[in-house]
């Protein structure tokens, strides 16, 4: 049987086909070539294609061998166009001339008639073989020119593939070892080893993105047909045919352009990334680096925002809602479209079944189980404590030599971080604060700092009324004049230069304090509100916080002294020394004065204040650790001499109100000029505290707060005694060391201008009268 030309069909229709076929190779050829590539892999379908058509025609007669040659053509040209940014400008004109070659081949080849019924399926069978070689040639002719094209214009590179390192978050631990905050940039990822996921989640995974993983190479042909028919019966693009492997590598290697030398490239890599890491490998890789919605990258950070859980923990149901979010995070998400997720997870889970990897009744039960309902969002951290926490990490030059470099660590570098906060004692003062501070119809706040004296660890930080209003810490950052509570220093500098507590001074006001060169000249202070005091014991005047009193003892001691001893105790900010130092008139920080009498608490060893004991890095690797060495910084008498002084200021002093039942508290008030900042600082044998409170303005007086003016004796120190009492429950309470009384100098009269004893001591202790608002009395 031979093919013969049909004489009624007229020559110019052949020649038009001929011309159009022409022209359009003409002004595709250069990206025709290079889709060729795309174009092969559709020859295995294409085979199995031509076999069903000659069998049906041969047994049936007709046009169907040709109907589903022109099925195939439309789904590869369909697929191609939707994969190409090169063809929309002319696609109708394609697709016009795609249609009239099916139309004029529809019933047959044209031109042609056949010779028999018994020469149908040899026919049949000669047109197989044809059609195979031929689009084989093409395949192999156009397939090596693609190559030899892209070879010079795709750059894979040489060697091993450098996988850049995954994101993942750091985590803060409290000194308990609860989690403080996971901290973290737009990847909220921890990756996990493949043996600690639930083996039913990675089942459900391959099941669902690449059901032959285990069986194919990097280029799963099977799927790359099956993807072409679906977006053909669809009329659009709706399902992929990447592997594992290629979609890991799009994900961290290449960009998301739609281009075949991308497209190359991506296959190229990812049979380098498969022999690299091996199928293990890549899958563990895949699993801890995909998107899965609500801010989760990874399946281990997936498990615990969507069910609670780690990954190791997830079961079936739970598996395949994840494993299905990964083609459509927001699309699918249960909390924004449960709808589309339920019906998502359906899916996953008839693959599963039809797969073999789980049984119908297990996936009915999977299929009934909730959705979640709300994201689990782990601590974020907006606290004031975890706030200071990232402040000293970003300021540590060990975690980077840069600020980027540190943030990228902090943020992105899965770093583990074992703060010094104690989570009771936090609680403690944050209620101490929201409760103490009198809401009064303007921005008055409070900070409080708490430090371990025997080891400088900060137990409690608490920068304000309330951290989503303000940021600002002001435990932490700032200072502020700190008042009378600065005496200390002033006390423990006289105290090592052999005063005695039992020393009488003048406490008389006004008193004229020589200031060389300085303004003013002389400084001329006042007691506070008047107070009228004549000789007066150190004790008392500490006690009674005589203003008059200690600007002749600093006098007497020197200002440098003063200023040595406050930066020995603990004080960090600047200290210009002026005779007004002494009242406290230099800014500085709770935490700093927390730390500072600390030192006292401590017996007279000064520990650097930490709020990070360590930071490991995600391998174990230890990056900071805290290995400041204590310092004694004065003797044990001295530090006793000065704690059984300060006790006098909580027993019958202006503290009493920061009096905490069962323990010896030890502290000094404070209050600024003009009622601006009002201050208690205390401790016990086992927390040392401090407490400022303010106008969150500026330097604005606290008068007639609550029918009063704010003294460091009213609201701070009932805060202080609030958070002590609570900070302290639970514990035993330990008594504060006293001084050795044969060490302790006889007491003397001072006498400003001359040597410490060359005066006598009065007789008796002189009358004198002090105000409220001074001592509570």
């Amino acid at each position: 049987m031979v093919w013969a030309r049909d004489s009624s069909r007229p020559a110019a229709d052949d020649q038009g086909l001929r011309r159009d076929a022409v022209e359009w190779c003409r002004r595709h050829w250069p990206a025709l070539r290079a889709w060729c590539v795309d174009a092969a892999l559709v020859i295995l379908d294409a085979i199995r294609g031509v076999a069903e058509g000659v069998w049906t025609y041969a047994g049936r007669g007709g046009p169907a061998v040709w109907r589903r040659a022109g099925g195939l053509g439309r789904t590869a040209w369909l697929a191609l166009s939707e994969r190409s940014s090169a063809w929309p400008a002319r696609h109708d004109d394609d697709m016009a001339c795609v249609e009239r070659v099916r139309r004029t081949w529809a019933d047959g080849p044209p031109g042609l008639r056949w010779a028999g019924p018994a020469g149908r399926v040899v026919l049949g069978l000669a047109v197989s073989v044809a059609s195979v070689v031929g689009l084989v040639g093409v395949a192999f002719v156009a397939g090596r020119a693609a190559v030899a094209d892209l070879a010079h214009s795709v750059d894979v590179g040489q060697g091993p593939l450098a996988l850049p390192p995954l994101a993942q978050r750091s985590v803060a631990y409290a000194a308990d070892g609860s989690v403080l905050a996971v901290l973290h940039d737009t990847a909220n990822r921890q990756p996990v080893g493949l043996n600690q996921v639930a083996p039913v989640a990675v089942q459900a995974v391959i099941d669902t993105e690449d059901a032959r993983y285990w069986q194919h190479g990097a280029l799963d042909a099977r799927s790359v047909v099956r993807a072409l028919q679906a977006d053909y019966s669809s009329g659009r693009a709706v399902e992929g045919g990447s592997t594992i492997a290629q979609q890991l590598v799009k994900n961290t290697l290449l960009n998301s352009e739609r281009s075949i030398g991308r497209k190359v490239k991506e296959l190229v890599l990812a049979a380098r990334l498969e022999r690299q890491l091996g199928r293990y490998g890549v899958l563990e890789r895949y699993l801890n680096t995909v998107y899965f919605g609500q801010g989760a990258y990874g399946i281990e950070s997936a498990a615990e925002t969507y069910f609670g859980v780690a990954a190791s923990q997830l079961d079936a149901g739970q598996a395949a809602l994840l494993a299905g979010l990964i083609q459509q995070p927001d699309g699918y998400d249960p909390i924004r479209a449960p709808d589309a997720a339920r019906q998502r997870r359906q899916t996953v889970l008839d693959r599963m079944v039809g797969h073999g990897h789980l049984a119908p009744g297990p996936a009915r039960t999977a299929a009934a189980e909730p959705l979640p309902a709300k994201a689990i969002v782990p601590p974020q951290g907006r606290d004031y404590f975890t706030d200071a926490v990232r402040q000293s990490l970003l300021s540590d030059r060990r975690l980077g030599a840069t600020l980027v470099a540190r943030e990228r660590a902090l943020y992105s570098g899965g770093l583990r971080i074992r703060t010094t906060l104690d989570p009771a004692q936090q609680r403690s003062a944050e209620a101490a604060i929201s409760g103490g501070v009198p809401q009064v119809g303007r921005p008055l706040t409070a900070a409080i700092a708490a430090v371990d004296p025997g080891s400088g660890a900060v137990r409690a930080v608490v920068g304000g009324s309330n951290f989503d209003s303000s940021q600002f810490d002001a435990a932490v950052d700032g200072g502020r004049q700190a008042g009378s509570s600065f005496k200390v220093f002033t006390l423990v500098a006289a105290l090592e230069q052999g005063y005695s507590p039992g020393d009488f001074i003048d406490g008389s006001s006004p008193c004229v304090i020589p200031n060389p060169g300085g303004v003013p000249d002389p400084w001329t202070p006042s007691n506070f509100e008047g107070e009228a005091f004549g000789q007066i014991t150190l004790n008392d005047a500490t006690a009674r916080s005589v203003n008059c009193a200690y600007a002749r003892l600093a006098m007497m001691v020197g200002f440098n002294q003063v200023a040595q001893v406050a930066h020995q105790m603990g004080v960090t900010s600047a200290l210009p020394v002026v005779p007004s130092m002494t009242l406290g008139t230099d800014p500085v920080t709770p935490l700093e004065m927390a730390s500072a009498y600390a030192t006292l608490a401590a017996g007279g060893i000064y520990h650097r204040p930490h709020l990070v004991d360590e930071v490991d890095g995600p391998d174990g690797r230890v990056l900071i650790k805290d290995d400041a060495k204590p310092q004694r910084v004065m003797s044990s008498q001295i530090a006793a001499e000065a704690g059984q002084v300060l006790q006098q200021v909580v027993q019958q002093g202006t503290g009493q109100a920061a009096n905490v039942t069962g323990w010896q508290v030890a502290g000094k008030t404070g209050t600024a000029e003009n009622y601006q900042d009002a201050w208690f600082v205390g401790y016990t044998p086992v927390l040392s505290a401090a407490v400022w409170m303010g106008d969150l303005s500026g330097e604005v007086p606290m008068v007639g707060v609550d029918g009063i003016n704010v003294v460091g004796g009213s609201f701070p120190a009932r805060m202080w005694s609030a958070f002590a009492t609570q900070a302290l429950a639970g514990t035993a309470p330990q008594a504060l060391a006293a001084p050795d009384p044969g060490q302790v100098p006889a007491a003397t009269a001072l006498v400003p201008g001359q040597p410490r004893g060359s005066g006598a001591p009065e007789s008796h202790p002189p009358v004198t009268t002090w105000c409220w608002s001074s001592c509570g009395h």
